[in-house]
């Protein structure tokens, strides 16, 4: 029998649990929800450990980007050759003087000699020993010893000569940050072919005309880079692993283009601009047997490396314009290829009316009463070839017959913004002015490539300007070579088309262009200007486009010529005969080629220039001198190292010849009323810094002549003006 006392006790007991049970409870939830955040978070971790990617960010990379420096290593862009291997553009290099003043980086890996660096230093860069050793003791704003100190403007811009130089030297802590830009060493020459290239702020080189542009991926290359460790100030960190992968540098270019070509072009055309007034003068030279362009020129031009430059379309490439009589060349190869042409036949010169009432003239409206059609290719006559196509030939012959020599479709070259120009024509009037040249719109290159039929018995020839393209370790990626399109005319089409060119320049309109014993056959034509609002022509006296279509020598052509000349001042409209004489006599000496069968006349107002390299600068001089030439000598040195123009060059007496001597000291010359390219010329073989305003002729310079050039302290300002005022 349980006792009252033991209920009572069993009692309190069972009220005390009750009491406990609310503070058990809370403890436990307490421990759970610590013991699930503790899950949560032991999860979390895991999967960030595991993971590639939280948030959206990748965790590896964003780690890297804090520890890891990735540097860009440039491809060089390749050079631009001419076919003799001279150099037309490329990739020079400058460089800025950088000291690492941190001892962390490691024994000769810092500045730590810094009084005999600064001597050391101070002999080759123009800074004294006391402005070199205050940049090298400089301090932080906190007190620190710098990670690295630069030079100031005396240490940028340094050249591979000088850099070399203090390399040399053997300096601890010593380095260079490198920066290339595009330089053409020739300035103001084949500059609408070799375009131009700049370089962005990060130094990426872009080209943005001519080949610079049209083969811009090939020039580029394939960067490279460079990773590293860095510390937490961005300092590559001593003695850390670096990847890298090397660059590959850009494919280098050989033009067709011979330098000693393109210098005659050059110097006919500055000569013409020096004597005439007009507006533009545009010209290419090509090898007959293969479509090789030698060489390709139009004034007014512009500097690569200036950028000088107002038109940014090739006017021998990228403008097509109304050809004139040049084209009666091919008016008559279709007659002849259709078989209805018989050079004897005659009709009356003057005047014709179209069946619409258009009356088309001759140059002459009163004409040369009756003459055959042989006679009136000589004396250019509008009405012959009319008649010639009203009677024999149809719309669609003549217009097959200029496709089939390429008119109305891009050449192909390789130069940038080419044009396929325009020979739409409907209507008896349009197909009449066509046979003449009007009304329908080529380009220079179009007119060459449809003479390489002619030069070639018929056969119709790929006109290009590239010659091979090699990569940066040697090997041939390209390489063109004669490239037949097809036979556009027969061999008796060709001879007497050439015999008919042969008498424009004996007894026809083209007799101004007689040259005895060259061979020279051509085909003249004028051509009036449109106007803008498509309305007409223009009728003033300057309003014209004259054109000159030839090759020489007649049996045998190895060089074709086509050229025009837009708005001579009419006092001044033999500038484009005085080119093309002064261009074929200079040619022809250069490749030795004759007529056979009567001697060549020359002239005694000329020079040809040897090779001068290594030989004494004072016994050059003299003879050139007392040849009529005037000397240019560049630097201090008595031993020539380069020269300008090159061996075998005919200069007429008067001429500057510039000698690159081995000396580095400069003393400026008196440039007053030198052309802007001979200035240029002088100043692309010196390190001297310049500015340039204006252009024409030297009016003024800032550093008077006989003064020598200190680097890093001069710049030379250069005035240029117009010789004439071509508005009076």
């Amino acid at each position: 029998m349980v006792s009252r006392m033991d209920k009572n006790k069993k009692k309190k007991q069972k009220n005390k649990k009750k009491m406990i049970n609310p503070n058990i409870k809370i403890a436990n939830l307490v421990l759970g929800i610590t013991f699930i955040i503790m899950m949560i978070l032991v999860i979390r971790a895991g999967v960030l450990s595991l993971s590639t990617e939280v948030d959206g960010k990748n965790l590896k990379d964003f780690a890297a980007s804090r520890t890891t420096e990735h540097e860009t290593i440039l491809a060089k862009r390749g050079t631009i050759y001419d076919v003799n291997g001279d150099i037309l553009a490329q990739n020079v290099y400058s460089y800025t003087l950088i000291a690492y003043l941190a001892e962390s980086r490691g024994e000769g890996n810092y500045v730590k000699d810094k009084e005999m660096t600064a001597e050391k230093l101070s002999t080759v860069i123009d800074m004294s020993k006391e402005e070199i050793l205050a940049l090298l003791n400089r301090k932080t704003s906190t007190g620190e010893t710098p990670y690295q100190t630069e030079f100031g403007s005396k240490g940028k811009g340094l050249t591979e000569l000088v850099k070399d130089k203090i390399v040399a030297l053997n300096l601890d802590g010593i380095d260079f940050i490198e920066t290339q830009k595009r330089y053409y060493p020739k300035g103001d020459f084949l500059s609408y072919t070799l375009g131009y290239a700049k370089s962005d702020e990060n130094g990426k080189i872009t080209g943005e005309l001519g080949i610079e542009s049209l083969f811009n991926n090939e020039l580029t290359g394939t960067d490279g880079y460079k990773e590293y460790q860095k510390d937490l100030r961005g300092y590559k960190i001593a003695n850390t692993k670096e990847q890298v992968q090397e660059a590959k540098d850009g494919d280098n270019i050989y033009l067709t283009v011979d330098s000693n070509v393109q210098f005659f072009l050059e110097q006919a055309l500055e000569n013409a601009d020096d004597k005439y007034d007009f507006e533009q003068l545009n010209i290419i030279v090509a090898e007959a047997k293969t479509g090789k362009i030698l060489g390709i020129s139009t004034t007014p031009s512009f500097d690569p490396n200036e950028r000088n430059i107002t038109n940014y379309l090739d006017p021998n490439i990228s403008v097509a314009i109304e050809p004139g009589s040049t084209m009666k060349i091919f008016s008559y190869m279709a007659a002849m290829e259709a078989g209805v042409y018989n050079g004897d036949e005659t009709f009356l010169s003057g005047t014709f009316t179209t069946t619409d009432g258009t009356v088309i003239g001759d140059h002459d409206r009163n004409g040369w009463g009756v003459i055959s059609y042989d006679r009136g290719f000589a004396l250019s006559s509008n009405v012959g070839i009319v008649t010639l196509i009203d009677k024999y030939m149809s719309r669609e012959s003549l217009m097959d017959y200029y496709k089939k020599l390429g008119f109305g479709s891009k050449t192909g070259i390789e130069l940038s913004k080419e044009v396929a120009g325009k020979i739409n024509f409907k209507y008896e009037t349009e197909v009449f002015n066509a046979g003449f040249g009007q009304g329908i719109m080529t380009t220079s290159i179009q007119n060459i490539k449809a003479l390489t039929s002619v030069a070639n018995d018929g056969i119709l020839l790929q006109p290009y300007i590239v010659d091979k393209i090699v990569d940066s370790d040697g090997n041939i990626v390209e390489e063109n070579t004669r490239t037949e399109l097809g036979r556009v005319a027969s061999k008796e089409t060709t001879d007497k088309i050439k015999d008919l060119m042969e008498s424009v320049v004996l007894e026809g309109t083209g007799s101004v262009y007689n040259m005895e014993g060259y061979g020279l056959i051509s085909k003249t034509g004028t051509a009036q200007i449109s106007s803008t609002d498509g309305t007409g022509y223009l009728t003033g006296e300057s309003d014209v486009i004259r054109g000159f279509a030839g090759m020489f020598p007649k049996e045998d052509p190895e060089i074709i010529i086509y050229a025009n000349l837009k708005r001579p001042t009419p006092n001044t409209p033999n500038a484009l005969v005085s080119v093309i004489k002064e261009v074929v006599e200079n040619v022809s000496k250069y490749y030795h080629i004759y007529d056979a069968d009567e001697p060549v006349t020359t002239t005694d107002n000329t020079y040809t220039l040897e090779n001068y390299q290594n030989k004494d600068v004072a016994s050059v001089k003299a003879t050139l001198e007392k040849n009529g030439l005037t000397v240019v000598t560049i630097g201090n040195g008595d031993r020539i190292i380069n020269q300008y123009p090159n061996k075998n060059i005919t200069l007429n007496k008067g001429s500057k010849v510039f000698l690159v001597t081995n000396g580095t000291k400069y003393t400026i010359p008196d440039m007053t009323l030198w052309s802007k390219k001979d200035v240029t010329t002088y100043l692309n073989y010196t390190n001297i810094d310049y500015q340039t305003t204006g252009d024409g002729y030297l009016t003024s310079q800032s550093i008077p002549a006989g003064t020598e050039y200190i680097a890093g302290q001069m710049t030379l300002a250069l005035t240029f003006s117009p010789k004439y005022n071509t508005n009076e």
